[in-house]
Formats: C-alpha cells, structure tokens, sequence
C-alpha cells in the first residue's frame, strides 16, 4: 500500500527535461579576462600592437568592451596615444561613453592590471572564446534551417561549408617567423633540388623549355594559362597532367567545370594510344588496334589523376575537396578548367568582376593554404580578334577581372598563328602545327615563349624535338628486347642526346645509360 513503510509512491510519468532545457547553458566567455586586456592595452604603451594582431571587435563577448576596442583601434590607425584619458575622450567625441559605462568604467578597466605582461596569452584566450561562439551560432543556424523541409539539400550542405569557410579564414592568422627560420627552410628547398637529376625544384610540366624556364611549377604559386577559344588550352592542361602524373608520378587533381570526366578521359585515351578519334568514338577498332589501346593506356590507367566534374564549382566547395584530396592523396598540383566558370560567394554575386576577383584570390589562398601549385584556365577578351597584326594576346587581354593578372605568380598565353591564317612567323619559319606558350608574366623569373608542337587530331602537346613527332623524321628501331631508358631532356642539349640511323635503329654511343 502507498505510504507504507518500505515502499515508495508512484509518480506520475513525466518527460524528462535534460540539462540543457532546464537551466541552458552560457556561450563561452571571459569577461575579466577581457576587461584585463583592455585595461592592460590603455596601461603599456605598444600593447595594443600584441592585440590587434590577434582580436578583433566582435571578439569580445560584452558589447561595450566591443565599442571600447574600436574606439582604441581608431586612436592607434591616427597613431595618436593610447590611454585612460584619450580613450575616454574618443568614446565622447563618438557620442558612446555612456553607452560603456562612463568615464568611471574605463578608469576601472585601467586600474585592475599592473601591466601587460601575459597580454598575448589574454588575448589568445578571448579569440578561441570568440571561434567557440562562432561554431555554436553556424550549428545552430545549420540544425535551424536542417528542420525546415523546404530547403534544398545542396543549398544547405553549401551554405554550412561557407559559414564554416568564413569561421576558419577569418581566424587562421600565421605567425611572423624570423629571417633565420626561413633561411633555413630555403637551403633545405635548393639541397633538394639539387639531389635531383632534371634540376627542378617544382613539379615539372613534361616540356623541356618551360621547365627550363620556370623550373617546374612551384608550390604555393597560382598560374594562369589563358587563350582565346580553339587555341587548346584544355588539351594543353591535359597534356601536362598526363606528363605529371605519369612520367614523374605526382598526384594531380584536374577539377573539369566544362566537360565531363568522360570526355577528358577520351581525350587522354586519344592523345596517349595514337588512335584516331572518330575510332575512339564509334568504338570500331581492329584487333590489332584493340592490343594498341591496351598497351599504351595501362600506365595511364595506374596514373595518379583524380577528376571531378562537378558544374558550376562554388571557390568553397573547391577548398574542401582539395583539402580532402590533399589529405588522402597527397595531391602535388590542382587544375581547374576554368576559372570564369567557377562561382563565388553569395554576396557577390550581380557584380561578375567583384566576383571573378575573389575567386582569383581565394585560389591563391588555397595554392598557399595547401603549399601547392595551382593552375586555373582562363578565358581572353574578344579584343584579341579585332586586334590587327599576328593577334599575340597580352595581359590586359584577361577576361572580367583586372584581379587576376595581378593575383597570379605565372600567366601564360597560348597563342597558334595558325589558327588566324598566318603560315610563317616574321622570322619565315613555318607555324604549321606549332604553337607558341607566351610567359608574359613570371614573379620570380624570366619571360620569353616556348614554341611546342600541337598534333590537332590528338589535341595534344609535345616538345618540337620529341621523337616521331617531327613531320618525316625516321621512326626508330630497336634491336633488342629490352626496355631502353634515356636520360632526361634537362640534363643534355637534344641535339647531342641520340642520333638516327636509317634501317640501323639508334645509335645510342653518346647516351649515359
């Protein structure tokens, strides 16, 4: 019976409330700590300088320790003195010393710390209290919108990625290192590459000049490769991608906004068996043909080269598939296909070069962010067709955005005098299949132009020199059965690496083996 000893009522059932719903929970804070920093800035004379590297205004947790903050960055930008006095008279002129307090609270603030001695620690404190609250707000809004069924599933997975975006680049700073830390660093970066035989100290393209030129493509730099439509710009990327990832095993990400993975993939196929591409397409190929296509694309199947298609790639999207790739593929550079098909943030859109310049910045972003070279495809003005004389494109010739000449550490034209129906140069040499790579722009390096071959029917692209590609150059034979190794192109001048002998095969006496 209820109430007897040794047992107990029966309670009505109710729902049980947790923690969170019956007392809530504060956001992460630290008033004191930020009253000690603003007290500790209007104390010593260069403490705002440790402080506003690390904090911003809306760090700060109390809206009036906000007001205060801007009022002392406005007096430090005029480099007027910062103190008690001055602080306080600044908020007066801004009609907001009430608002804080008054005169009293600032005299507070001053008289709570003797100096600034853990200022930095202070202020690293109250920015991870600042990204705690940021990372609350953005799950909170995401679980928010999560619940509502009229939302797009892709327009929710994209805004999340942006708020997290902004969360993150709006708080990674890096920290100033002194010049020996760096000297360091660039020794070790010339000792390896000299422990390389081609004498690159980037990721090389696969064309002798250019890498002679540039070195290889280096890590943290952003290159353009821009070109008027049919001048082959993707079939040169391609091409590149084909050399890196297969002849020097780096990792390559080819992100394809204009075709699909399919048809990049064709292409390939094409450029790498010598098959015609009308027999790609219709599929009717000899069996003799069928064991050439095997052969010749097995190392380009193993190649390390990852392709995404996704149309429409917003710059956020971008930056967590690479972070991803980087991570579980330890991917050497990033090609995009092209640029001006990518999209930028929401607030920029309806203005195209606002959003075309941000784009350009945040691939830099990313080459740096990751420490790898990135190559977008751009698009040239109509200019270049109404220009007169042999049409070489230039740099104000970059499409919607004066922002990209000036982001990029390498622009590189492709230019084929062919195509506007000029068969020789103004030196008489012949441009038939040839096409000119114009390095109009390189920060840490010379300029000049390459001239490579363009084969049109396997749109692809090699060295002038490279064996079997020279129009009637003798086909070489080999003797033996076994696979010959030559030397690399950096190593040697062309010219002195081999020399043909009709029906004899090579003679390879001046070959180091």
């Amino acid at each position: 019976m209820a109430g007897e000893r040794g047992t107990k009522p029966k309670k009505a059932y109710t729902p049980v409330k947790s923690v969170d719903s019956e007392l809530g929970k504060v956001p992460p804070q630290a008033i004191d700590i930020e009253q000690a920093v603003l007290g500790a800035i209007m104390v010593e004379k260069d403490a705002v300088i440790i402080a506003s590297e690390i904090l911003k205004p809306e760090c700060f947790y109390k809206e009036n320790h906000q007001v205060i903050f801007k009022a002392i960055q406005d007096l430090s930008t005029r480099l007027e003195p910062i103190d008690i006095f001055t602080v306080t008279e600044e908020l007066r002129k801004q009609s907001k010393l009430d608002e804080v307090g008054g005169a009293a609270y600032i005299t507070e603030l001053s008289s709570k710390v003797g100096s600034a001695a853990h200022l930095e620690y202070h202020s690293k404190i109250i920015a991870q209290k600042y990204i705690q609250r940021e990372l609350i707000r953005v799950a909170t809004d995401i679980e928010r919108r999560s619940f509502e069924d009229d939302i797009d599933v892709d327009e929710l997975l994209d805004y999340s990625e942006m708020e997290l975006f902004k969360v993150a680049e709006g708080n990674i700073k890096s920290d100033t290192q002194p010049i020996s830390n760096i000297v360091v660093k660039a020794f070790k970066q010339i000792e390896e590459a000299g422990k390389r035989e081609d004498g690159l100290s980037g990721v090389p393209s696969g064309y002798t000049d250019l890498d002679r030129l540039t070195s290889g493509w280096q890590k943290s730099d952003l290159i353009i490769v821009a070109a008027r439509p049919s001048m082959g710009k993707t079939a040169f990327v391609l091409s590149m991608a084909r050399n890196m990832a297969v002849e020097y095993d780096v990792p390559v990400a080819f992100f394809s906004l204009e075709m699909s993975n399919l048809q990049l993939v064709n292409r390939l196929i094409i450029a790498e068996s010598g098959i015609p591409s009308e027999k790609i397409r219709n599929g009717r190929l000899s069996q003799d043909e069928w064991t050439q296509l095997t052969v010749k694309t097995k190392q380009l199947a193993d190649a390390k080269i990852f392709i995404d298609d996704t149309p429409a790639l917003s710059i956020f999207e971008l930056r967590a598939k690479c972070r991803r790739l980087k991570a579980q593929h330890n991917i050497g550079i990033v090609i995009i296909d092209y640029l001006q098909l990518m999209t930028g943030p929401s607030d920029t859109k309806g203005n195209r070069e606002q959003e075309v310049s941000t784009i350009s910045r945040s691939l830099k972003a990313i080459a740096k962010e990751l420490d790898i070279p990135i190559i977008a495809l751009s698009q040239l003005n109509r200019s270049v067709e109404t220009r007169g004389g042999n049409k070489r494109p230039q740099l104000s010739d970059l499409r919607e955005s004066g922002a990209i000449e000036q982001d990029a550490d390498v622009v590189i034209f492709i230019h084929r005098p062919e195509y506007y129906g000029f068969e020789v140069d103004d030196n008489g040499n012949s441009t038939l299949g040839i096409a000119e790579i114009i390095v109009a722009k390189h920060r840490n390096g010379a300029v000049d132009d390459i001239r490579l071959r363009f084969q049109k029917e396997m749109a692809k692209f090699s060295d002038l020199d490279d064996i079997g590609l020279i129009p009637n150059a003798i086909t070489p034979t080999y003797t033996s059965s076994a696979p010959v190794t030559f030397s690399s192109k950096m190593n040697n001048d062309p010219i002195d690496d081999f020399t043909f002998n009709p029906g004899k095969g090579i003679d390879n006496t001046n070959i180091p083996f």
